[in-house]
Order: structure tokens, then sequence, then C-alpha cells
């Protein structure tokens, strides 16, 4: 039993002392910080049983604590909140218990199982800054599902058909004249996307010279001979039409080559790859006995839609009058393709921008009407776009910040001011090449993890890789710091304790402790609420929490065995919680910088 259950065994027992019973759900929540306190009851909801006022149920209660529990030494009340501090002692136990506990943090594997899946690009164009969220988010829940003892299945659907595929083997067709990765020395997926915004561009200008002769804008999209050239092609795929089947598969071969290089560097995997090529077949047929059935039904141009008016929302289109699918055709099919791969999945994470927030909610509802009982597993982590100081995005116009050359640059940057400080001039080019990798991708990484995933958030590379305020620089340097502490340490002959024991505690050492007492608790806040951004700001506190005590206290000069041994096994500690919160966000932390 730990600190925080042992509180609440205690809490309960006193007011059922005071009150003859209490309540079940006892509010327990960290002190805010302008308090004295690292425990705090809330107890309104017990007056109803002590029928005394807030402050005087309070009061009560933590008299009573003081006087019959060894955890808590003294209180304060603050209207009806009840702040406890806890006594040396049992912090001195808490950092005891973590430093023999090798898997803190870490449940055993459970036999629970669950699916998360992120990135799923479009085969017609690289990867971009608002994919490096979406990886780094999916990649870091199922880290934190893991951690706490699930076995996590990380997959992908590849959008590799549709129109938008089209449109780039349309352009490569018509204005590419043999051009390869090779040949172009580029690589593949940016290749391809090169010739989506080709298209694009001369889509406009057709659609402009179609209006200058007195064509309307809208029959102009759909009449401009380059869109038609495209959904010929998408026409021709679909009846597996051989030229334009090769064609695809070669296109789609260069992008696969680009992005695997991309995911490597991201430090991404996945278990297994689905491809919309493949599942939407399925989904087509599930939708036309959705037909047969009269779950969906068709109009007079034969198309075929759901509706969902009982629902609250409107009729969606399922399959296209010319027999063509919508990316909802392909979803359903991917949906139950997964729960047939992996039947004991407790539900499927799809980590997809908020843009989609109205297809999921869709998507959930048909496959619940189609009677799969499984549709109230499907979780949408629905996240808020990335901008830029210099505004939105538009991977048709080529405004996209690619993912290829933003990582690079971090890196590049990570490099520049670890040779202006002038700290690694003894190591060799290939140990500074694998720190700059370190941080610079730590940097971008962490400051796309702070943020809640729900919320839109601007990118500012000069923030991200400074060394001072929160980010992920700072967090690693605090673990680089410890790291160097404990080398000079053991040069010296010293040794972190073992156990430690101390008459009491300094303030800053205290508080380190109680932050390091959270992590669990913040580990399973973080799977509950899928958000990373929990351990990414868990771990910053907790490197503040760490500068303040070794800006306060001494450590090496400390003349006191006791206390400079237990200095050490403290600083050990930290610097083992920084390195597995960072790891469950996919950032390394270095042992220099």
């Amino acid at each position: 039993m730990n600190l925080d259950q042992q509180l609440r065994q205690e809490i309960t027992q006193a007011i059922t002392a005071l009150f003859g019973s209490s309540p079940d759900n006892l509010q327990i929540q960290p002190t805010n910080p302008e308090f004295e306190g690292s425990h705090t009851l809330v107890c309104f909801p017990v007056t109803k049983i002590s029928r005394k006022g807030p402050e005087e149920t309070a009061r009560l209660i933590g008299e009573k604590l003081v006087a019959a529990s060894a955890l808590v030494s003294h209180f304060n009340v603050v209207k009806g909140f009840l702040n406890l501090s806890v006594a040396d002692a049992a912090w001195l136990q808490v950092l005891n218990d973590l430093r023999k506990d090798a898997h803190f943090g870490i449940q055993p594997v459970t036999g629970r199982e669950i699916m998360v899946e992120y990135s799923s690009p479009n085969t017609n164009k690289p990867l971009h800054l608002g994919h490096l969220r979406n990886n780094f988010l999916g990649y870091s829940v199922a880290e934190i599902m893991k951690a706490l003892g699930y076995t996590t299945h990380k997959v992908q659907i590849i959008n590799d058909r549709g129109i938008h595929i089209c449109k780039s083997m349309t352009a490569w067709k018509l204005f590419g004249n043999g051009e390869t990765p090779e040949s172009a020395g580029i690589k593949g997926d940016h290749l391809v996307g090169k010739y989506y915004v080709e298209f694009d561009k001369n889509y406009k200008a057709q659609m402009r010279d179609l209006v200058a002769g007195g064509m309307s804008e809208a029959d102009a999209e759909k009449q401009a001979p380059i869109m038609q050239q495209a959904i010929d092609m998408l026409r021709k795929w679909e009846a597996k039409d051989a030229e334009t089947v090769q064609l695809w598969k070669m296109m789609n071969g260069w992008v696969y080559s680009g992005f695997n290089a991309t995911y490597q560097r991201m430090g991404v995997d996945f278990e297994k790859l689905y491809y919309e090529s493949e599942t939407y077949l399925l989904g087509k047929d599930e939708v036309l006995k959705g037909v047969e059935s009269g779950v969906f039904f068709r109009k007079d141009d034969g198309s075929v839609w759901v509706d969902l008016t009982a629902d609250g929302l409107d009729q969606k289109v399922l399959l296209r009058s010319d027999g063509t699918s919508v990316y909802m055709t392909q979803d359903i099919g991917t949906a139950m393709l997964r729960f047939r791969d992996f039947p004991k999945i407790e539900g499927q994470v799809y980590t997809v921008g908020n843009e989609q927030e109205y297809h999921f909610k869709v998507l959930f509802l048909i496959l619940g009407k189609l009677g799969y009982e499984w549709a109230r597993k499907c979780y949408h982590l629905s996240y808020g776009m990335v901008d830029l100081p210099t505004g939105k995005m538009k991977s048709r116009e080529g405004t996209v910040v690619d993912a290829d050359d933003l990582m690079a640059e971090m890196v590049a940057e990570a490099k520049k001011q670890a040779m202006e400080l002038g700290k690694i001039d003894d190591m060799s080019a290939a140990e500074v090449d694998q720190l700059a990798e370190m941080i610079g991708l730590g940097a971008l990484k962490y400051f796309l993890l702070k943020v809640d995933p729900k919320k839109r958030m601007m990118f500012d590379p000069n923030e991200s890789i400074s060394l001072q305020g929160h980010t992920g620089p700072f967090i690693q340097y605090t673990h680089a710091r410890i790291r160097a502490l404990l080398r000079k340490a053991a040069e010296r002959g010293l040794a972190p304790a073992t156990q430690a024991a101390l008459p009491a505690l300094e303030k800053s050492e205290r508080e380190v402790i109680v932050r390091l007492n959270q992590y669990a608790a913040r580990v399973q806040e973080a799977a509950r609420d899928y958000s990373p951004a929990v351990i990414a700001n868990y771990a910053y506190e907790l490197a503040k929490d760490y500068n303040q005590f070794y800006q306060t206290v001494s450590i090496l000069s400390e003349a006191d065995a006791t206390k400079l041994s237990f200095r050490l096994m403290l600083s050990a500690t930290v610097a083992d919680v920084i390195r597995h919160s960072m790891s469950l966000l996919g950032i390394q932390v270095p042992e220099r910088m």
C-alpha cells in the first residue's frame, strides 16, 4: 500500500471515528502551492455526515489525524479545505520504496489489450508539421498505456487510394517525363508531393481560363480537363486497369520508402499497417449489406446514404452514384478488419485532428447501427491544429512545413548551440551528432506534446530549443546535470544511500519527494485522459523542483556524510523518473550535455 492509499485509509478511519461513517469517494487532491501541505481533503461532502460547517468539520478531522496517525504531522484549514502535512518519516519511506522498485510507475502486463492508430497519411505528399504532432501523440499514448500493463497495438491506415492520390499520378503522367527519386535526387515522398502541388497549380490555371470564358466557378471546378483526367484515373484504378495500377504501385513505393526514413528519425514504430486499397472493398460490401437490411438507403441516382437525423446529425453519403467509395466506406471496413485481427482489444484509439470530429461521430454511429457492439469501444483522440507565425499550412499549395526539413533544422540548431556553449569539446564528431539529434528532436517532441491535445497550438522553433523555461532541453539538461553530479561523486568514492534515514528534511528535499510520489498517479491520469501533456508537464515540474533543491542545499560540498549520501540518493531517483517519464513521450535524455 503506497502513501496515498495509506493516507486515504487513515482519513476514512478518522471520519468514521468522529461521525460514525465516511463518504465512499473522498475528494483528496494535491495541495495548492500557496498553502502548506501536500494533500488536501475537500470537506464539503463530509458535512452531510458531520452535520457541522465545513471549517469545523475540517478542524476536527485534522486534530484527529494529528493525534491518531503517524503519517500526518500538522494541518491547516482554508475554508472547507483541510491541508495535511505528511511527516518526514513517511516521505523518507516513500523515497526508500521508490529506490527499491526498479519499475516504479510501470505496471506488470495485465493481459488487457488496446489499439492506437496514428500517422495514417495520404500517399500523395510528404509528412508535415501536423503529422509530427499526430505521430508523437499516438506513439506516446501507446507507450503510456503500455506502462499501465496494456499490450498496445500500434497501427496506421495508409490512405493509398482515392482522388487525391490520382491527382499526383495524373500530374506525374502529364509533366513528369519519367522522373524518379533516383534521377531527380529527391526523396520519394517529396517527389510525389511535388506533383501534387503541380496538379493544383495547373488545375487553378485551367479553372481561371474556364471562368474567363464564361463558365461558372462551380462548373469550372468540375469541368477542368486535369480534374476530369484525375477522375478518369480513379475509375480506371477501381476497374484494375493494369497500366494505372502499375503507375500507382510505383509512385506509392516511392512514398513508402520516404515515409519509412521519416518514421525512423521520428523514433516511432508500428506493429501493423492497414491499406485503404485493401479495406475499402470490405467496407463497400458491408454498406451494400446495410442497404439490403434497411440500415442504409439508395437515392434515385444510385448513391447510398445513411440517415442520422434521428441522432441529431444529417444524411451521409457512403457510396457515390458511380459506385466509388468515400473515406467513411473504407473506415467501416478498416474498423471491422482490426477487431477481427485483434479480437481481444478493449478499444481503438484514433489519433486524428479535430477537423474530423464529425466524421468519427458518424463512423461510430454507423458501426453501432450495423450491430457491432465494439463500436462503443472506439475513441477519437481529437487534437488541435499546429499553427506557425506565418499562418496556416496548405499541402496542395506547397506551403507546409515539411517534417524532414523541420527535424533537420532542429538538430542543426541544437548542434550549433552545443558548439557555442563549448561544453562538448572533448566529444567525438559522432558523439556530438548523437547529442544534437537527441536534443533537437527532444525539443520538437516536447513542445508539441506539452500542450493539451485538444488545444490548438502555435509552434515556435526558437522557444522550443531553449535551455531555459518550459522546454524539453531544460529537462534534458537537468538529467545531464544529475548524471554529471553522480559521476563526480563516484570519482570521489561516494555513492547514493541505499536507505534514506534523516532526522528531518529540508523544505526543498521534501518538495522533490512529494513530486516523485505523484508520478504513478500522473501516469494513470495521462492514460485516462489520453493526454501525454500530463506527463510532459509533470517532468517539467519535477525538473524545476530538483533545480530549486540543487540551488538551495549543498550536495558534494556537504560535510555531513549522511546528508550527502541521502542527497545523492534523491538525485539518482529524480534522474530515473525523468528518464522514464520522458521515454513515455518518446524522448531520450543525455548523460551529458
